[in-house]
């Protein structure tokens, strides 16, 4: 093999190991990539169910605190048509 040949398959190798870093590097950055908008994802969707449950739970506690409002006041009928709801003036 001549000098000038050895010299080709050296540069040809040295081309060649260049390249698959580079591929190297970018299948890297490509995975970083997917693995940042996977957490950035996961990261939202935990966000918003965090969101849902706070609604949900707020929404529960306004309509238990209407029942409840609405038997008081099913309640205080009732007293008041029996009389002995507590602005009857024979329990004084």
């Amino acid at each position: 093999m001549s000098s000038n040949q050895s010299f080709n398959a050296g540069a040809t190798k040295g081309h060649a190991q260049a390249k698959t870093q580079e591929w190297v590097e970018s299948a890297k950055g490509t995975a970083q990539s997917a693995r940042d908008k996977t957490a950035d994802a996961a990261q939202s969707t935990s966000d918003s169910a965090q969101l849902k449950k706070e609604e949900a739970s707020g929404f529960l506690q306004q309509t238990g605190e209407q029942v409840i409002n609405m038997a008081q006041g099913a309640m205080d009928s009732v007293k008041s048509t029996l009389g002995v709801g507590d602005n009857n003036p024979h329990n004084k």
